[in-house]
């Protein structure tokens, strides 16, 4: 998830398929996100501490902006290319 690709360089039928692959991994962000948020409110409650506490919802800020980052790049190259064509 951390990998940085460079999608000027790939074909359109790869960054079709990068959008299909980045669609299913949609879900496993979004459980990571809710689990992190969940351990974070439960450390809230139960005294688990203040760093943990946001040192987990900056996780769960890290993580989803990432990929709302890299999905925007991708339709953002997948939506050039068809005006060019």
């Amino acid at each position: 998830m951390l990998e940085n690709k460079n999608y000027e360089a790939m074909t359109h039928d790869e960054l079709v398929s990068e959008a299909k692959r980045m669609k299913s991994q949609k879900t496993i962000t979004a459980l990571f996100i809710g689990l992190t948020v969940g351990l974070a409110i439960w450390s809230a409650t139960h005294k688990g501490g203040v760093f943990l506490t946001f040192g987990l919802l900056l996780a769960a800020l890290f993580v989803g902006s990432r990929y709302s980052k890299k999905v925007a790049r991708l339709q953002a190259e997948i939506s050039r290319r068809n005006t060019v064509r």
